[in-house]
């Protein structure tokens, strides 16, 4: 079985390649290991190895492995669904909160962040797919979010986070080719988004790209991606 120090440096070669397919550098390319349902030590080695950052899903888990001093040496960042009730233990506590998927949260975020007197980074997420199942901005209301989110003095946006549909590999000609479209989407939005130079934001961030995609998404213009099987292994029927 390969160590995840292994895992990290094949990832690491598989961004590179793809980075100079796009006629790109390959250290642009920021690597968060998604840690979901991975104990402390397998953060610690993931660090270790050298990833940029660590994400996680679970509010639940970012607390404890954060007690365990799991991502000392790496910034953490919360990826998952932030539901409403778990704004205040989040706010403050993550370097970056991948996820904010609606107005609603954009306001909780920010009154949260006023209390504590900070200034808290984000990414805009985007329903690229427009799939029900899936919270985030549909993508002709991205704009107006960023706007938003903009006139928030305890916010900052650094960009947009995606995850588009999932697809069966079998018959596709490598992992992730039906993702093509909805990455290119994503990067023209980010594009003109940034353009826009809005106050109070530092537009520079554009995540998508998981495991089996995120060669894909780095030829279509992402510089952030979240990978976690690759790294850790898949996890388990028993893990959900």
């Amino acid at each position: 079985m390969s160590s995840i120090a292994e895992n990290v440096r094949r990832v690491r070669e598989e961004i590179a390649e793809a980075a100079l397919r796009a006629g790109r550098k390959p250290e642009d390319i920021f690597l968060v290991a998604a840690s979901k349902t991975k104990d402390a030590e397998a953060v610690r080695q993931a660090v270790a190895a050298g990833v940029d950052a660590c994400g996680e899903n679970r509010v639940n888990e970012l607390l404890e492995k954060d007690a365990q001093g799991a991502y000392d040496g790496a910034p953490k960042h919360f990826i998952g669904r932030l539901q409403h009730n778990k704004v205040k233990l989040v706010t403050g506590r993550a370097d970056l909160i991948q996820s904010v998927d609606s107005t609603e949260l954009l306001e909780l975020l920010e009154k949260r962040a006023g209390m504590l007197d900070i200034v808290q980074p984000i990414l805009l997420q985007v329903n690229i797919g427009r799939e029900e199942t899936k919270g985030g901005f549909l993508p002709e209301a991205a704009d107006e979010a960023a706007a938003m989110a903009a006139s928030l003095p305890h916010l900052r946006l650094e960009g947009l986070m995606a995850i588009p549909p999932a697809w069966e590999n079998s018959g596709l000609p490598w992992p992730g080719a039906k993702n093509y479209p909805y990455f290119d989407e994503m990067y023209q939005l980010y594009i003109d988004i940034r353009e826009k130079k809005y106050d109070n934001t530092h537009i520079w961030c554009l995540s998508m790209g998981m495991s089996g995609d995120f060669a894909q998404a780095i030829v279509s213009g992402a510089n952030m991606v979240r990978v976690g099987s690759a790294i850790f292994g898949a996890r388990t029927a028993s893990q959900p």
